[in-house]
């Protein structure tokens, strides 16, 4: 078995990947043994809810959008999955089927495994059941800290929260500013936020009059981390 073939920022994204980095290095060259490489188009459907689950996935670039459609046909986007985040193991724990959907956002490029190489993964290295362990007690704790934040925190300080988690997964420092190279709509951080574009266009604003923020067409440009991060805190 060779290494799957990635350009050098994937390669990259994959060893600095903050799950990923902390496996032993038999674990991890065991994974990249046993992936390969899958370059999928903008938009492109890597699953869909109620689809039987057959891969797990490493971002090594651009961005898996996990989403939903509501009851009235609305596209519900959820989260993000950066470079650097595996997922799509959840499913292939339980054998349960896909509980949303997945597509590219952006040209992406993926390591897959398949299922009867993860299993085959689980079933000779012990590591990875606590690693993946810790893996999903990291993603039960962010929930409820979205699900707090929904709860006790103004939109403001959650729009500051999410443009400053934004910033550390895809910002690219240029001179005192951040540019935030993920594209995102305004109606894409509502859905993340769970308010009306209108709402977000309007805190937007504000963050721009204050200095924080510079708008940008499907851009966000952070002007001050510790503005954002006093908003939060509000």
């Amino acid at each position: 078995m060779h290494n799957p073939v990635l350009t050098l920022d994937e390669q990259q994204h994959i060893d600095a990947g903050p799950w990923f980095s902390k496996l032993s290095p038999a674990l991890r060259q065991a994974i990249l043994a046993r992936a390969t490489v899958r370059r999928v188009a903008d938009g492109a459907m890597l699953t869909s809810r109620g689809a039987a689950a057959d891969e797990w996935w490493g971002v090594a670039a651009g961005a898996v959008r996990i989403s939903s459609v509501s009851l009235s046909g609305k596209l519900v986007t959820l989260t993000y999955a950066e470079p650097g985040i595996w997922l799509g193991d959840t499913s292939l724990f339980d054998g349960l089927p896909r509980t949303h959907d997945a597509n590219a956002h952006g040209d992406t490029t993926l390591l897959v495994v398949r299922r009867p190489d993860f299993k085959e993964l689980l079933a000779q290295h012990v590591e990875l059941y606590e690693a993946l362990l810790r893996l999903n007690c990291r993603r039960l704790r962010l929930a409820y800290d979205l699900v707090e934040d929904l709860n006790t925190r103004p939109l403001s300080a959650r729009l500051a929260k999410q443009i400053l988690l934004l910033a550390r997964s895809y910002g690219i420092a240029q001179g005192d500013e951040i540019r935030i190279g993920l594209q995102l709509a305004q109606e894409d951080l509502a859905q993340l936020l769970g308010a009306s574009r209108q709402r977000v266009n309007q805190e937007l604003k504000g963050f721009e009059r204050e200095g924080a923020v510079r708008i940008e067409p499907t851009r966000l440009v952070v002007l001050s981390r510790e503005l954002l991060l006093a908003i939060a805190e509000r």
